[in-house]
């Protein structure tokens, strides 16, 4: 994965060489336990997997990838998608919810691409941030699944939750905030893959509810929901 320099002014905070020590051990036995973390939205280019995440929000992988053979099958183009009728958009998208706000996205950033940027999705965090419906988290998943760069790290609700649990952050829900503690903690090279191993980690035994820590060694070693770990001291 390429590394660009993290954006000035995104101030990370200091982490103890212990507290590195024991994420890089985590990382390790997560790659042992995913050996091929990958982006679980389907795509073939940056432009497919952009209008992916867009839909994505507030919605299953699984249900965004049944709803884009369609859609890329009718506007395949950034170009073609600036063109298309909202009202045939908003049948496309339907089943992913949101569908009118989600289906002005798609025109939209569309637009944007073709008038401001060649027609080619921009390869930045800012120019990415200037797209509608791209948020940071967006903007992550493209810069490092279609660009191989890592410029932060995609934080989902399973990605909220197990850095909590393991004791990454103490924040639950502010996102900006538990990315930066993750940023500070492992190698700026792992950050595209540390999501993926932390969403399939909680896709499986790291569950909200009815989890299955308890017959897991990763999470009996260092997930705090675990019965023995509950005074784990976090950070």
């Amino acid at each position: 994965m390429k590394n660009r320099s993290v954006k000035k002014g995104l101030k990370l905070p200091r982490k103890s060489k212990q507290q590195k020590e024991r994420a890089a051990e985590i990382l390790q036995i997560l790659y042992a336990k995913y050996p091929n973390p990958h982006c679980e939205l389907d795509h073939r280019n940056a432009f497919e997997l952009l209008m992916a995440t867009i839909l994505s929000a507030q919605c299953t992988d699984v249900r965004v990838n049944m709803v884009t053979p369609a859609l890329f099958e009718s506007y395949p183009t950034a170009e073609l998608m600036s063109q298309a009728p909202l009202e045939e958009l908003e049948k496309l998208v339907k089943t992913t919810g949101f569908y009118r706000n989600k289906a002005k996205s798609l025109k939209e950033a569309s637009q944007r691409i073709i008038s401001n940027f060649s027609g080619e999705v921009p390869q930045n965090m800012e120019d990415l941030l200037s797209l509608r419906g791209a948020a940071r988290k967006t903007a992550n998943v493209v810069l490092g699944n279609a660009f191989n760069i890592n410029a932060g790290v995609v934080v989902d609700t399973h990605v909220k939750r197990f850095s909590y649990r393991f004791g990454f952050t103490r924040e639950k829900n502010n996102t900006d905030k538990i990315e930066r503690d993750l940023m500070a903690l492992f190698p700026q090279e792992s950050w595209t893959d540390l999501s993926h191993l932390m969403i399939h980690h909680g896709r499986g035994p790291c569950k909200a509810r009815n989890s299955k820590c308890s017959t897991d060694d990763l999470c009996k070693k260092f997930c705090i929901n675990c019965k023995q770990n509950k005074k784990l001291k976090l950070e």
